[in-house]
């Protein structure tokens, strides 16, 4: 009623482990599904039992949470009988668990405490990879994706009085959000998978992303095998004449590895050279927990 170019985000539940989760999703689009553009979606995930495997398969979970998500919408589309369709915006997403210990022991009512500063390490950042990637693929219906905070508090950037410095998760998150521009294709992965809490979580995570005005090809790739390098074979023979033009990997043999201000360099990407391509199939040797982008062009 104020600008019809406004787009609105209605808030159901809003996360999955909410008693309310669907039942209300339902409601509240049944009642506004002609106002709203989309529909918001939460999610943190910690690791308190210190169990990296079952830590890693939390993108399982969140890949089941988008698709729940997906299918009430077109529940009330199809129960209303309307023709737009609700797309998702995850509103607010990250990894979060490290403070809240921490700040139960804060003084109440103090000036400016440093609440909430969760310090983030080496599989945090594999995570985030991870949760990225998995919106990615959902590039179709997911069309928000926001970071709800950006420094000190459970954020990419850390600052003191002194200076600022990059955390572990800040180089996932510019490497996707850099280079993660153009179509995502549907790319079909074939992995071998590891029992968790959420079902089969897959070693690999991975999405392409095409960028035609560029004329460049990005492979957004997770090993999550804590223990053994990943051999990769990609099938580019559409690409013709593409090379690999940037191979950037995010590895540390220390999964609890932080970044600090006195060591701000101790967790970031390095390029490789591990990956060939060789008439348009693609060869690369993933190392144990990384992550990877591999830019190919012309």
């Amino acid at each position: 009623m104020v600008d019809p170019s406004i787009e609105l985000v209605a808030c159901g539940s809003s996360s999955l482990n909410m008693e309310t989760f669907g039942t209300w999703e339902d409601t509240v689009l049944t009642e506004c599904y002609d106002q709203v553009d989309y529909l918001s979606l939460h999610q943190y995930y910690g690791n308190e039992a210190d169990d990296t495997p079952a830590f890693l398969a939390n993108t399982v979970a969140m890949e089941n949470f988008i698709s729940s998500v997906i299918s009430i919408c077109d529940a009330v589309k199809a129960k209303k009988r309307k023709s737009k369709t609700i797309n998702l915006s995850f509103d607010e997403w990250n990894v979060w668990y490290h403070s809240r210990k921490q700040d139960e022991k804060l003084e109440r009512w103090c000036k400016a405490p440093h609440q909430l500063e969760d310090i983030y390490n080496f599989e945090d950042a594999l995570l985030v990879a991870g949760m990225m990637i998995t919106m990615l693929r959902h590039a179709d219906r997911v069309k928000v994706a926001c970071l709800a905070q950006l420094v000190n508090v459970i954020a990419p950037i850390m600052t003191s009085d002194t200076g600022a410095w990059k955390q572990t998760i800040f180089y996932p998150f510019a490497l996707i959000s850099n280079h993660g521009t153009g179509t995502v294709l549907n790319t079909v992965i074939d992995t071998p998978v590891y029992d968790s809490v959420h079902g089969d979580a897959p070693y690999l995570d991975c999405v392409s992303i095409m960028n035609e005005e560029n004329e460049t090809l990005t492979i957004f790739a997770l090993n999550k095998d804590l223990d053994s390098p990943m051999e990769v074979t990609c099938d580019l023979r559409q690409f013709k004449d593409y090379k690999i033009k940037e191979h950037w990997a995010l590895s540390h043999p220390d999964l609890k590895a932080i970044n600090t201000e006195e060591f701000p360099d101790n967790v970031v990407p390095v390029r490789s050279d591990s990956a060939k391509i060789d008439n348009g199939i693609l060869e690369a040797v993933l190392g144990d927990k990384s992550f990877h982008v591999i830019m190919h062009g012309k």
